[in-house]
């Protein structure tokens, strides 16, 4: 029997020190020296950037408060501000009337009520735009249903187009950014509409079905209408919002920091301004339910090369490419978005030298 002195001490750790134990003679777990001083550390969250944030305003608040005295400052933030007070509106009342739509109608009624001849079907899926009203983020997945469902893809191609354009809630926004000029209401859904038959009917003539990738619909089992109803809100103000906001700081930026005399330069050459309004539509991605009213802060640029503006960006933009590619397949985004930018600019200019 063996004395407690003549026990072999236990094996040392790494660092020479012996390891701790826990019940039992168990060896308990290493552990970092910084957290077994002061607990497990917490990952930075938004509270603590919140409250970095509050503590640099508090100590800056006089450099920021002589910054945001500046005038330019003060003209870029007049100009944001009235975009979005005069757009959220329109652009809330559009994701909750599409988010209704989108979940409460049934996707086949669609097919039943579209003519079965294709070229008929055509401007009827184009003038149905008006009466389902919806955001080009909606129009897509929307489109994409139609030709599973076994819609022609010229029709379903021409709801995706005028859809977003000539709805009521567009259409009611546009005329309240331009009170001045009812004629801007009435060039953009007539624009629009032939934008979206022009594209329906090339696509019967020169389509391809190898183009297309059959979209696959998510499926929601198990879930109640009245959550589907509200995750589709949620989504879409926080896609469109966010698209609202980039839009709203763009223009404001434009109207801020160019100077004066480029803005002349471009709206004074008619070629020049519709292509660089053109261009500035597809860059700026804005929702249809509130690109009027940035639009309408652009006051340099003649009423065509604005309503070239707001006839290319609900048809195309970067998140419309984007979304068609990974809906439809990116042979047919590529080939698609192309044409309906030609297309739209040479039709929206021809209605606005008519129209304005």
């Amino acid at each position: 029997m063996t004395s407690p002195t003549d026990r072999s001490p236990p094996p040392a750790g790494v660092d020479g020190r012996a390891p701790a134990t826990g019940p039992v003679g168990v060896a308990a777990p290493d552990v970092p020296a910084g957290e077994a001083a002061g607990g497990r550390r917490r990952p930075v969250g938004s509270v603590e950037v919140l409250a970095a944030v509050l503590v640099l305003v508090v100590v800056f608040r006089e450099p920021l408060a002589n910054a945001l005295a500046a005038p330019r400052v003060q003209t870029w933030t007049t100009v944001f501000v009235s975009v979005l007070v005069q757009a959220v509106p329109f652009l809330v009342f559009g994701v909750l009337l599409s988010a209704a739509i989108a979940v409460f109608v049934p996707r086949a009624f669609w097919a039943r009520a579209l003519p079965r001849h294709p070229a008929l079907a055509v401007p009827v899926a184009s003038v149905a735009g008006v009466v389902l009203p919806g955001c080009e983020c909606g129009s897509v997945p929307i489109a994409g249903s139609l030709i599973r469902r076994g819609v022609t893809p010229a029709a379903a191609l021409a709801f995706l187009l005028a859809a977003p354009a000539v709805n009521p809630v567009v259409l009611t926004a546009t005329a309240v950014a331009f009170p001045g000029n009812p004629g801007m209401v009435l060039a953009r859904a007539l624009a629009s509409l032939a934008v979206a038959m022009i594209m329906g009917w090339l696509w019967l003539r020169l389509g391809r079905a190898d183009w297309l990738r059959l979209p696959r619909r998510p499926e929601l089992d198990g879930v109640g209408r009245g959550m589907a109803f509200w995750a589709a809100v949620r989504h879409d103000v926080v896609h469109a919002g966010g698209f609202l906001v980039v839009g709203a700081m763009a223009a404001a930026t434009i109207n801020v920091l160019v100077p004066e005399r480029w803005l002349q330069t471009l709206a004074d050459d008619p070629v020049l301004s519709v292509l660089a309004l053109a261009v500035l539509a597809v860059l700026l991605s804005i929702c249809s339910e509130a690109d009027a009213f940035v639009a309408a802060s652009l006051s340099q640029f003649s009423l065509t090369s604005r309503l070239v503006f707001l006839v290319v960006g609900p048809m195309v933009d970067l998140k419309l490419i984007s979304m068609q590619a990974g809906v439809l397949g990116r042979r047919f985004a590529f080939r698609f978005a192309p044409a309906t930018f030609v297309v739209a600019v040479g039709v929206a200019t021809l209605a606005g030298a008519v129209l304005l």
